[in-house]
């Protein structure tokens, strides 16, 4: 396993920072263009969901479930040719709540031209020391 390079880790950061968005997440072509065909997410609820799962829940967000979302601390090893890991942490801020810490790893693939994201996890933490 190798570091990828600069480029390739803005060009991965930038597609996982586009499931940030509000006005992706609330379109289901978007999303689906992001995420492969056999895409698993291991949730931090700690529930597992398949693709379309994922694009009916982030569509169906109320603006009200929306939540300011700090992404930091990326990194970006090469698995193999066209396959990518991709992990980070997030802050998750809520009005009434503590803060979510969460560490987060998502797998990229090159797929007909274009990266999709194949698996995503996101596990609880607390807050770095």
């Amino acid at each position: 396993m190798r570091t990828a390079s600069p480029s390739e880790l803005d060009l991965v950061r930038a597609l996982e920072e586009r499931l940030h968005d509000p006005a992706i997440r609330s379109s289901q072509d978007k999303v689906a263009a992001l995420l492969a065909d056999d895409f698993l997410e291991f949730g931090r609820s700690g529930g597992a969901y398949g693709k379309d799962e994922v694009v009916r829940r982030l569509a169906a967000e109320q603006e009200c479930e929306r939540s300011e979302l700090t992404a930091y601390g990326y990194e970006l090893r090469t698995l193999s040719a066209g396959v990518v890991l991709l992990t980070y942490r997030t802050v998750r801020k809520v009005e009434g709540v503590p803060d979510m810490h969460t560490l987060r790893s998502s797998v990229w693939k090159l797929i007909d031209g274009n990266w999709q994201m194949a698996f995503h996890q996101g596990t609880p933490t607390v807050a770095e020391i």
